[in-house]
């Protein structure tokens, strides 16, 4: 693939798929993470005198134009961040496109409405990939988030430009994410939390090809304790998945990979959280984090970790207090030498909320992409940049 460095710039309408698709309370950014992180991309644009065209989603508006995921509030942002007059282009299929598409000069800056609001972005239309190629010389991708997508804005359009490749932002993920994806520094560990075992099948079975041991926390780690026998009482689980956490189990043991569960849970019952061992959950508890003997657990065991990865909170981080134990995992990471590389936006909040985002290798702010990637697959997003 070529990056944004091998192509004239100078003049040259640069579509640059970004994702600004960030929270947004009352009409304000909560969080600009993903918008700091494609301004390095943006700005090289801007002082290589080509003009840059901003194309994001935000949320799932399906096709109407709905007020509040609009993207004003990032264009609001913007004209604050940025060095270079920027413009905003309510709708793209309008005649004011083609007139504010003229008007726009080398070093400015043009931001499109919600790619979303259009039904022909998710369907990969090929008469709307015809509409957004009219603002594209080149085309270049710096959302890796959205890559595994095989959107009109991601594909389409770059089926029809002929000068494509990928921004910092995609060259410093794609840097980072190879390490674990190739042949990553022995001993290698994984932590995966999150919800549901039913969207992490595919990368923990990927992963215990490569790595030595694996740590399951959150609510999926109720479906293992399951498998194993325990009861989890009101807690989530998914009980038609308990027979492919028994497999992952089985097949870890046949890959002498380690798997790392809790020994002791936090649980909410009767509107109080108690710390009891996992033989004294009762059928109206519901688990809700680790208890501090699983933290002292899991902290010692990733002691001698050459790599880490991490997706996927430990609990239910969002309420207190059952945020304790994915803090005190994060900022154990936090220490290590290794290379640390987390993925996901809810693991994302949790490492801020620790206060630790800035001790990590890498954090990645994709979630589905980050772990089809993990999983091994070809991301659409990729796979045309290459043809």
């Amino acid at each position: 693939m070529k990056t944004i460095r091998d192509f004239d710039l100078k003049g040259k309408k640069v579509f640059i798929r970004v994702d600004f698709n960030v929270p947004l309370e009352n009409g304000k950014i909560v969080d600009d993470t993903r918008i700091v992180e494609s301004l390095s991309t943006i700005n090289y644009v801007i002082q290589s005198s080509g003009k840059v065209i901003l194309c994001s989603h935000l949320g799932r508006p399906k096709g109407k134009r709905l007020p509040e995921y609009s993207l004003k509030p990032v264009y609001e942002y913007l004209k604050n961040v940025l060095k270079a007059p920027v413009k905003f282009l309510e709708d793209i299929t309008g005649e004011e496109a083609e007139k504010i598409l003229a008007e726009l000069k080398d070093g400015e800056v043009l931001l499109l409405e919600n790619v979303r609001y259009y039904e022909g972005e998710t369907k990969n239309d090929p008469e709307f990939a015809k509409i957004l190629a009219k603002f594209a010389d080149v085309f270049i991708n710096d959302a890796f988030s959205v890559s595994h997508r095989a959107h009109t804005s991601v594909v389409g359009i770059a089926q029809l430009v002929k000068e494509k490749g990928i921004g910092f932002q995609m060259e410093k993920e794609l840097k980072y994410l190879s390490k674990i994806v190739g042949k990553p520094e022995r001993p290698f560990y994984a932590i995966v939390g999150g919800s549901k075992v039913s969207t992490k099948i595919g990368v923990l079975k990927s992963l215990l090809n490569k790595i030595d041991k694996l740590i399951i926390g959150g609510a999926m780690a109720n479906t293992f304790l399951a498998a194993k026998g325990y009861s989890v009482g009101n807690s989530f689980v998914e009980k038609e998945y308990i027979e492919i956490a028994k497999e992952i189990i089985k097949e870890a043991k046949e890959q002498e990979v380690k798997i790392y569960l809790p020994v002791d849970v936090v649980v909410e019952r009767d509107g109080e959280a108690r710390e009891i061992g996992l033989k004294e959950v009762l059928e109206k508890d519901k688990i809700f984090d680790i208890g501090e003997e699983s933290v002292k657990f899991f902290c010692d065991s990733l002691m001698g970790a050459k790599t880490l990865v991490w997706n996927g909170p430990l609990g239910y981080f969002e309420k207190e207090p059952f945020h304790r134990g994915t803090v005190a995992v994060a900022r154990k990471i936090a220490i290590l030498s290794s290379i640390t590389i987390a993925g996901g936006g809810d693991t994302i909040s949790a490492i801020k909320l620790a206060g630790v985002d800035t001790a990590f290798s890498y954090i990645s702010t994709a979630g589905g992409a980050f772990l089809e990637y993990l999983e091994g697959k070809e991301l659409p997003g990729l796979a045309v940049l290459k043809s």
